[in-house]
């Protein structure tokens, strides 16, 4: 078996248990846990780096600013993204955030035309209208738009954007993200202190060391992403990605009881049938392209 796929999976699964985690951290407030979170994460890439001696490309990306302000605005992209998925988490709204991540890859698509020029193909273009129709039903029946859903994948959507035209690879280009927001994450921290806020200071022994794991567990999966994306077509990368809100779907429902009655499945439905209209794209073109080779 392609060791590729087993990468994939492990990550997309990982990414999918994550209200599991979050849930773990309710005692620490949101914002502080994006800080911490953060400032781990950054502290696990340094090792890591360091163990592999892959500090090279460091010293002249420095040297440019055009690279630099790319990746800061990715890097405050992601960090948004991570900030709205652990609130969703923690206030109950992992049904949401899993509609965010199903999502994704049509504001991909949507992107792609809107920015890069792509011109959409027809099935692209019926995903891209079903998807409409299944969150203007939401809105319908919610009284407003499923703010929380589109948020986490414009964000996100954003972000790949950002990171698929960048020049660093997975791990380096984490790394350099990270760093431009410690900054922010330390003065952060250090205000939240100043004003009475303890959350981790307070929090329980098992907290705190959850806490401190955010690093590796955020990084690991993302590692485990980039080894795969060498190593798979982007096509199956395509198909295995519905893993992580599949996940999150099923935890939301059945761990956390959170209502998911008629008029929300109805909406559902509709961005499944986008998503399966856009992975028929995927796989006619695939098999096209092999014919053709």
């Amino acid at each position: 078996m392609n060791p590729g796929i087993l990468y994939a999976f492990c990550a997309y699964v990982i990414w999918g248990m994550f209200p599991i985690y979050f849930k773990s951290l309710q005692e620490i407030p949101p914002l502080e846990v994006l800080m911490y979170r953060m400032v781990w994460a950054l502290v696990f890439l340094a090792i890591v780096l360091s163990v592999r001696r892959q500090w090279s490309w460091l010293k002249p990306v420095l040297r440019q600013p055009r690279v630099l302000a790319g990746f800061t605005a990715s890097a405050l992209l992601l960090s948004s993204n991570w900030y709205l998925y652990i609130w969703s988490v923690n206030n109950d709204r992992v049904i949401d955030a899993s509609l965010g991540y199903f999502m994704t890859p049509l504001v991909n698509v949507l992107l792609g035309s809107m920015i890069l020029g792509e011109r959409l193909r027809r099935l692209q273009w019926m995903a891209v209208g079903m998807a409409a129709i299944g969150v203007l039903w939401l809105t319908w029946q919610n009284g407003q738009p499923p703010w929380v859903s589109l948020l986490l994948g414009i964000t996100f959507g954003l972000y790949g954007l950002l990171r698929k035209t960048a020049s660093l690879g997975t791990l380096e280009g984490l790394s350099l993200e990270t760093m431009l927001l410690l900054p922010l994450a330390v003065v952060s921290l250090l205000l939240m202190t100043a004003q009475g806020a303890h959350g981790f200071s307070d929090a329980s022994t098992s907290t705190k060391w959850l806490m401190l794991a955010s690093g590796p567990i955020t990084a690991i999966p993302l590692l485990l992403f980039g080894a795969a994306a060498r190593l798979v077509p982007l096509s199956t990368m395509g198909l295995m990605q519905y893993i992580t809100p599949s996940l999150q779907l099923m935890i939301g429902i059945w761990l956390y009881h959170e209502p998911f009655g008629e008029a929300r499945l109805i909406g559902f439905a509709a961005i499944w049938i986008a998503l399966g209209l856009y992975s028929l794209d995927g796989i006619w073109q695939s098999w096209r392209r092999q014919r053709a080779a």
